[in-house]
């Protein structure tokens, strides 16, 4: 005698029951942002992605191989922004996110193409941050942190710091950057009625105890790999950070 559907059913419903997890969700989770707010990161993030896609064919045109070597930074920015420390009070979680070091070594602009294919995947198969914000973890993330990050660097080259020391604080100003704008987009979103800025310190000091040494952490991890590079194949740091 074959089990009726109804068995069939139950069965698979207990399994997902008992076998379910929890889920430390990553960046902006889904349906905290109101649809406006949604749609407006979106729009700003879009001008960024076009002049990254333009740059990255651009570059591809004249030497073919960039886009494998694009195509590692992708990879080392998703797997760099894989490591969550939740955040509960927050919506969101705190994590590393390697586009500082992209950004030294591809430039700002591809580097916001690279977070914004790295959330996408993170969103649809991690349950990583949501698809309805995913225009305002790109902002954070991949504009913020981006070009926050670059233009440190190469500020910090032109008065002659050295370029360890520029790729430190390239990486600890581009984590620390991501998570204000990350508080800000939040504080405008949810501060209600209530005073804007004071959502925005609460949002802020929620973070402080994970952030501040995850974002030392994250300038160490540029400044090793700059170093690593440096020493074998200098060309690529003077190609994206020029």
């Amino acid at each position: 005698m074959k089990p009726s559907k109804s068995i069939h059913r139950l069965i698979v419903a207990v399994i997902f029951c008992t076998g379910a997890t929890p889920a430390a969700a990553m960046h902006i989770s889904e349906g905290i942002l109101t649809a406006p707010w949604a749609g407006l990161w979106f729009i700003a993030a879009v001008p960024f992605l076009y002049w990254g896609i333009r740059e990255i064919k651009k570059r591809s045109a004249v030497a073919p191989q960039f886009k494998t070597y694009i195509a590692l930074m992708g990879a080392a920015v998703f797997i760099i922004s894989c490591m969550p420390i939740p955040v509960p009070v927050a919506g969101t979680c705190s994590h590393p996110c390697g586009t500082g070091l992209a950004a030294i070594l591809v430039g700002p602009a591809p580097t916001a193409v690279l977070a914004s294919i790295a959330l996408t995947l993170q969103a649809l198969f991690l349950a990583h941050g949501g698809v309805t914000t995913l225009g305002a973890n790109i902002f954070s993330m991949g504009v913020v942190g981006a070009f926050s990050g670059y233009a440190v660097y190469v500020v910090a080259r032109r008065v002659g710091v050295n370029a360890l020391v520029a790729a430190f604080l390239a990486g600890l100003v581009s984590d620390w950057m991501t998570y204000a704008s990350t508080s800000f987009i939040l504080s405008s979103a949810l501060h209600g009625e209530g005073s804007l800025w004071r959502m925005f310190l609460t949002i802020v000091v929620a973070f402080v105890p994970t952030q501040v040494p995850l974002g030392i952490l994250e300038g160490i991890l540029s400044m090793g790999a700059v170093r690593f590079i440096y020493t074998r194949i200098p060309e690529i740091i003077k190609g994206g950070a020029r």
